[in-house]
């Protein structure tokens, strides 16, 4: 399992989901969003809509209005609980978290041809010694990453489908975002875009 370190504490691993992989867990994601269809966040105060559409799997799924952002157990258009996070996902962060507790929310983005995501941190959570692991499918995108400072120089590094990336230790709270996607770069998704798993512990401890 190849790694390249992009940063201390990110670490990027190209190819890590072959295509039988990928398609696994495309087949997974379809069935979540069928439990818990795509919606479109908002910010909080603005109420400006997200340009990428998300949902979530697990016991706490992360969601944004005009109250602001956080987790809770229930999808916040359907009131249901979101469904399990799939097995496939859940095996990559056994293998490259290095953290002895399960995640406990996995956030589902999806990108259409034109979305991006502006530099931000994770830092929603109460367990910052798990990292975050995300997953890629369908189109590259250009991730930039930069530092704990949002004026912090920045780099980019393209992510293609069945790419994976970790960020812990002292890259766990860095900025980072999605300036764009190249179309027609990856056949995985019929209609193009690109989705994104980031695999995340919420909680201390073990899951209750």
């Amino acid at each position: 399992m190849n790694s390249i370190t992009l940063a201390p504490g990110l670490a990027y691993y190209p190819d890590y989901l072959d295509r039988a992989a990928q398609d696994a867990l495309l087949k997974a994601v379809r069935e979540a969003t069928r439990a818990a269809p795509l919606y479109t966040p908002r910010m909080p105060r603005t109420g400006k809509p997200f340009s990428v559409r998300m949902t979530n799997c697990g016991g706490l799924g992360w969601v944004s209005d005009e109250h602001g952002y956080r987790y809770q157990p229930t999808h916040p258009e359907t009131g249901t609980a979101w469904p399990d996070i799939p097995k496939i996902a859940l095996d990559a962060w056994e293998a490259l978290s290095g953290y002895p507790h399960l995640p406990d929310a996995c956030l589902i983005n999806f990108y259409e041809p034109s979305a991006r995501m502006g530099l931000h941190q994770d830092k929603d959570e109460e367990e910052f010694d798990a990292p975050v692991v995300s997953l890629s499918l369908g189109d590259t995108a250009l991730f930039r990453y930069g530092g704990l400072d949002r004026k912090d120089p920045t780099k980019s590094v393209k992510l293609r489908s069945g790419d994976a990336i970790v960020f812990g230790g002292p890259a766990r709270l860095i900025h980072h975002g999605v300036d764009r996607l190249f179309p027609g770069s990856s056949d995985l998704l019929p209609q193009g875009g690109r989705l994104n798993l980031t695999l995340r512990k919420v909680k201390v401890g073990p899951i209750s």
